[in-house]
């Protein structure tokens, strides 16, 4: 029903046919990214019994985003006097 009156309309007015190309192309594009976000990024879990927080079991040589986990604090300088 709804694909009939889409064509219907498409056909009496043809210049809305770039419109929906790209409301089309904008919709599947996010709804991709949104997947993409669900199913790749390391701070989603699906498993709630193997491994509750993926985020945790981050290997030592592995760095997260721009933050290394592995960094050892009592080799830095101190800049400013302790309180």
């Amino acid at each position: 029903m709804v694909i009939a009156f889409v064509t219907k309309t498409l056909k009496n007015h043809p210049a809305l046919i770039p419109l929906l190309v790209f409301i089309s192309g904008g919709t599947i594009m996010s709804g991709t990214y949104l997947a993409r976000l669900a199913l790749r990024n390391p701070d989603v879990s699906w498993d709630r019994k193997n491994n509750p927080e993926p985020w945790n079991n981050i290997a030592p040589n592995e760095q997260y985003k721009l933050f290394a986990v592995n960094m050892d604090y009592s080799k830095l300088k101190k800049d400013r006097p302790d309180f």
